[in-house]
């Protein structure tokens, strides 16, 4: 039995991947009144005077919505809400399992952006986060950009950031490894959409000076002439400095460091043996990436990564959002910040002591117990220095509680 049918199988079996349980148990009618009616009236007036105080007794304090209109679902594309279930049901077990965090998966049957803002907006106060999935940009930009604007809870598209994230921690353990800097490296990022452009917005934030981003229209530069989204535009203005023109080929010569978010095998032998001396090559295409492992080592790559299980140096957002979202929902964040993020990406890589770092080990696994409780830590230490947080909690007592929770 391969292993799709085998998924098909357990999917069948499992008839749900999730399912509630409850925490208050009715053995009695004391219980009942206690659980229920008329008990239940004492918690609601509560929070009716005070809203937060919804975060002392309600499930909002540990739960977030994973929100999908079934847009554009991992390499199947615009498969609608029904279709897209597994994946969202897949997700929050990945959120409970690795965070210890409850997630609803939320999928909207409408692709259209106002009715999608309205909607999450209007499910929002029952939860403590919105984890925004697998909607096609550039619609997922304005969404997620509105939705921050709108709520005072964290809002976070996982395709964009949590790609970014996972993505630049495995970078740096990378250019830790063969000696590079990441203000003076030279970066190409291919595919310009909800993930290269966050991609590209990180690595400017983290003080990457020298980024071309490259398309199916080439390289992007300012004043191109092109159909270019509000992300894209942005990203012109503050990426490829010196206006080069031409194709990833063109582009990729004497460059440190090549990502690739676009298509399958698209990272010839000659793309990489044109770069410069200890290359690195990232290649998340999902599923097929733009080159496998063994290719990019054997045209000259120092160091390389795909987002495949079965192989070296896999890029995995589930070391990403699980931790993230904890540490914001531990300290009652408003948002999910710039600078939370980056936090995250040094959390992920510093976990690799220098004297550890390998060709074949730049970025710690999915299952390394000690990832999602340093990302909560270290997130939720930024939300407080930077106003973003509620309530102040010890960072260090975020971390033991996150192990502890996920038992890891």
């Amino acid at each position: 039995m391969t292993n799709n049918e085998k998924a098909l199988k357990m999917h069948e079996e499992w008839n749900g991947k999730i399912e509630t349980t409850a925490k208050a148990h009715v053995n009695s009618r004391e219980d009942l009144a206690i659980a229920y009616t008329p008990g239940v009236a004492e918690p609601c007036k509560v929070i009716a005077q005070d809203p937060e105080a919804a975060y002392k007794y309600t499930m909002k304090a540990n739960t977030v919505a994973v929100v999908s209109d079934g847009s554009a679902v991992l390499g199947l594309g615009n498969i609608g809400a029904l279709a897209a279930m597994p994946v969202m049901e897949g997700k929050a077990v990945l959120f409970k399992e690795f965070g210890g965090v409850n997630a609803v998966p939320i999928c909207l049957d409408t692709q259209d952006t106002e009715e999608i803002i309205k909607s999450v907006v209007n499910i929002a106060p029952a939860f403590g986060g919105i984890n925004l999935e697998d909607i096609s940009a550039p619609r997922c930009f304005e969404i997620e950009t509105r939705l921050k604007e709108l709520l005072n809870i964290p809002v976070f598209h996982d395709d964009q950031h949590g790609t970014a994230i996972a993505c630049l921690a495995a970078v740096i353990g990378a250019l830790r490894f063969v000696k590079k800097d990441m203000k003076t490296a030279k970066f190409v990022v291919n595919g310009c959409g909800a993930a290269g452009s966050a991609i590209g917005r990180l690595l400017i934030s983290m003080g990457a000076e020298n980024v071309t981003m490259v398309d199916r229209f080439g390289a992007l530069y300012e004043g191109i002439d092109a159909n270019l989204d509000r992300i894209q535009s942005y990203l012109a203005t503050v990426t490829n400095k010196e206006h080069k023109k031409g194709t990833l080929a063109d582009i990729a010569k004497g460059v440190d460091v090549l990502i690739g978010v676009s298509a399958p095998n698209v990272f010839t032998k000659e793309i990489i043996a044109s770069m410069a001396d200890k290359a690195i090559v990232f290649a998340l295409a999902n599923p097929v990436p733009e080159t496998s492992y063994a290719d990019a080592i054997e045209a000259g790559a120092a160091v390389a990564g795909t987002g495949r299980s079965d192989s070296p140096n896999q890029v995995n957002n589930v070391t990403v959002f699980p931790g993230v979202f904890r540490g914001a929902i531990d300290v009652r964040a408003k948002a999910i910040t710039e600078e939370m993020k980056v936090a995250a990406v040094y959390a992920i890589s510093e976990l690799i002591d220098e004297k550890d770092l390998r060709a074949d080990y730049v970025v710690p696994d999915a299952f390394d117990p000690r990832v999602a409780p340093a990302v909560a830590a270290a997130v939720a230490r930024v939300a407080m220095e930077t106003g973003i947080a509620r309530i102040k909690v010890d960072p260090e007592e975020v971390r033991a509680n996150t192990m502890k929770r996920v038992g890891r």
